[in-house]
């Protein structure tokens, strides 16, 4: 009956899963908070100064305050003010239709003014009511309304403009007047060139005025309600300068949603395919599970008000490959204890219970990158991290306890009792402990000598790094940068063009030089996609222009990133910071976990794995930007878990060393058994990792190229420099201590709780 139950339940439970995802993934896809990455929009950094040289900066919170309403002119959905530091501003809107009008409504300070002649204030936006300005029409002009709040002093202030003599009796209304830079004259002599000046509007007064104002000028509708608009908003009193802004098309936004969804969507099938190849009835509870995750991220992605970029779709898909690391751990534990001649059951209890703790510190590890990332990082990098912090949950209880749950469900009924094949294992290498039969199954890597072999790896690795820096030396004698560092670190102007055909090189060159941009270069992301990028600073007017001319040619407007000297110089700091911190961070863990030697280790592999992407980057010229960062400390976390599998292996056999002594021999032995053990885990885990970045980097968008490039170069990096550059690194330590035969092992593993005596019948 018990057997019955179990089952049932399991099908009830998998039945209900699938209806659950059915009723809300719709729910989820319509909520999703795009960013303008995916939707088009922009984004601009202000440093923001006073008004005056020497006068005092208010808090950012009030300018915060301020520069929302301005946006909430602009009707933009969810937009994004981030206060950053003592005097910066992040402003993030996507679906934005007029760039420049949002530009002009955040950044103006809105000061209204009504001066005389000789620029001599009268009053100020004081005098109004709140909300005041209106938009209005008189004898079929478009005028601007003003409901005066202090009609006393108004009147008296027109009053005596009006006993003025002609040319003088004049009210010069202003919206952000410069002391000392100016002044009516010089606008006036502009009104008679046929230009339009600086000032509002000029009206002679003829007495005094009893009531409310009107703004007279050559308006349109849009420009006057604009200016009531912003007028009610309040002034800013404060300059803002635009330090970095990115513009992205809403064309272009689109179809790398589209591109990068599509590719994730078979980077996560892949997945879901080799896992039941590989482990059968424990791969196909991971493939439901993988659903599940997806299903579950995006929900508290969604519900956490996350907004999804396409670094964060990228963290999602890779986090499906680092997630089902955790099953690919525990299913070769209950493996590795079948193969001992345990039963399915005490194999299921023996095998999650040893790699729980495996599993926790590579996830920890990851998660210590995470946290710094979206502690010091900015835009794009905070959401990397948020998705890959929610991955982590995900992960744990997920694909670590649900899938115990259902599994055990299948355990615990015996159906599986004498189907141990099941679980991917061979009937031929099972031993049969009631006979007195030995394990005779090792592995597939099990005559693999890794500590002979691991030379020829730390020779290739040498080889690359030497490359890199024989290829970055070339370039800075040859007078450019030793890596082809982005406008991200180093200020100018990066503008992509998107083109439903191939695109041509020549015929770009001479499009740019024809609008009037030299010293550029080019790089192709793909057929279709270009990046030209400047050391020049453009400004806005002639980026318009060239989004224009490549919207008439190719059919897409242009997006362009703008990079100043001040935040370019920040991001390198900032990129150093990020990656020494995590080191540390991850060495204290581990010393703390494991022991001072397996953390020195552990830090040898990483920081090889950071250098490695480094020179490849360097040898094929390929762009240097903040993406990388995020990509390097995902790297560095991915790194550690691999490293922190094998570890953990090697201690359990010390651990269950019987010998009073361990010679060199002895540790080299250790350390090839470990290894042969969990090679296959790491290459699987690898594989896992791979399919989706493959995906994306095949069929994503090209807007990525660069970041799913280095992140396939540092999962190859990391997968061997676990096994021959941190291994050979602790391996090499320990037989070089001083007393090598005295070395303790701490904090080990329950195993000697599990190892109880198997007796055929009882406990088998």
């Amino acid at each position: 009956m018990k057997k019955n139950s179990r089952i049932f339940v399991f099908i009830a439970t998998i039945i209900a899963l699938f209806a659950l995802i059915l009723a809300f993934a719709g729910d989820i896809r319509k909520n999703m908070t795009l960013g303008l990455d995916l939707q088009g929009g922009f984004e601009i950094v202000y440093e923001v100064t006073p008004l005056e040289d020497g006068g005092d900066l208010p808090a950012l919170s009030a300018v915060a305050r301020s520069v929302s309403k301005r946006i909430d002119i602009l009707g933009v959905n969810e937009p994004e003010i981030i206060i950053e530091g003592n005097n910066r501003i992040r402003v993030q809107l996507a679906g934005v239709n007029d760039q420049e009008q949002a530009r002009r409504i955040i950044s103006a300070t809105a000061n209204l003014e009504f001066r005389d002649v000789d620029d001599k204030l009268l009053a100020d936006a004081s005098i109004l009511e709140e909300g005041g300005a209106s938009l209005g029409y008189e004898n079929g002009f478009i005028v601007v309304s003003l409901k005066i709040k202090d009609q006393d002093k108004f009147y008296e202030i027109t009053k005596e403009v009006a006993t003025r003599s002609n040319g003088k009796n004049m009210i010069v209304t202003w919206l952000d007047f410069e002391e000392g830079v100016d002044s009516y004259d010089a606008e006036a002599e502009k009104v008679e060139k046929g230009e339009t000046p600086k000032y509002v509007s000029a009206a002679t007064v003829s007495e005094g005025i009893n009531g409310d104002a009107i703004i007279k000028g050559s308006f349109t509708e849009n420009e006057a309600r604009e200016m009531a608009d912003l007028i009610n908003s309040g002034s800013l009193p404060v300059k803002m300068t635009e330090l970095y802004s990115n513009v992205v098309s809403a064309q272009y936004g689109a179809n790398a949603f589209s591109q990068t969804m599509f590719a994730g969507i078979l980077g996560v099938i892949g997945v879901a395919l080799f896992m039941m190849l590989v482990y059968r009835l424990p791969g196909i509870i991971s493939a439901i599970m993988l659903m599940l995750y997806v299903f579950f991220v995006m929900l508290v992605y969604n519900t956490m008000g996350g907004v999804f970029t396409l670094p964060g779709i990228a963290a999602l898909v890779l986090g499906v490959g680092m997630t089902v690391d955790a099953n690919v751990i525990t299913f070769e534990r209950i493996k590795d204890e079948l193969y001992l001649g345990r039963s399915v059951r005490k194999a299921f209890e023996e095998g999650h219970q040893l790699a729980w703790w495996t599993i926790f510190d590579s996830q920890f590890t990851i998660f210590i990158s995470a946290v710094i990332m979206y502690m010091f990082g900015t835009g794009a990098v905070k959401g990397f991290a948020t998705m890959l912090m929610v991955t982590i949950f995900g992960t744990l209880l997920i694909n670590v306890f649900f899938v115990k749950f259902l599994l055990g469900l299948l355990v615990k009924s015996t159906l599986l009792d004498k189907k141990p094949t099941w679980f991917a294992v061979r009937a031929k290498d099972l031993p049969d402990i009631s006979k007195g039969e030995e394990p005779r199954y090792h592995g597939i890597f099990s005559k693999v000598d890794f500590v002979g072999v691991s030379k020829y790896f730390i020779t290739a690795s040498i080889v690359v790094l030497v490359g890199g820096l024989l290829v970055g030396g070339f370039n800075f004698v040859k007078g450019d940068d030793f890596m082809n560092l982005g406008i991200d670190f180093t200020s100018g102007t990066k503008i992509t063009v998107l083109s439903d055909t191939v695109l041509d090189e020549a015929t770009l060159k001479a499009d740019f030089a024809e609008l009037g941009i030299e010293n550029f270069q080019l790089q192709f992301s793909g057929d279709k996609i270009a990046n030209i990028t400047t050391k020049e600073v453009l400004t806005r007017p002639v980026l318009e222009e060239i989004s224009d001319a490549m919207l008439e040619k190719y059919g897409y407007a242009s997006n362009d990133s703008v990079v100043t000297p001040i935040v370019g110089g920040e991001l390198v700091r900032s990129a150093f910071i990020l990656s020494v911190l995590a080191w540390i961070l991850m060495l204290a863990y581990i010393a703390f976990r494991f022991e001072l030697d397996y953390a020195v280790g552990m830090i040898v592999a990483l920081v090889h794995d950071v250098l490695i992407v480094l020179a490849v980057f360097s040898i094929f010229r390929l762009e240097v930007n903040t993406e990388l960062v995020s990509v390097i400390l995902a790297i560095i976390g991915y790194s550690a878990d691999d490293t922190i599998v094998i570890f953990d292996r090697i201690r359990e056999n010390i651990n269950a060393w019987t010998k009073p002594h361990i010679s060199h021999k002895d540790y080299r032995n250790l350390v090839n058994d470990s290894l042969r053990t969990v090679a296959q885990r790491s290459l699987y885990n690898t594989i896992t990792t791979l399919i989706p970045i493959l995906f994306l980097l095949a069929l994503g968008s090209g807007a990525i190229f660069t970041f799913n490039f280095a992140m396939l170069v540092g999962l190859i990096s990391g997968a061997y420099s676990s096994i021959f550059i941190a291994a050979q690194f602790w391996y090499f330590m320990r037989i070089n201590k001083k007393n090598p035969t005295k070395n303790k092992v701490v904090k080990a593993r329950r195993k000697e709780d599990l190892d109880e005596m198997t007796i055929i019948g009882i406990n088998d």
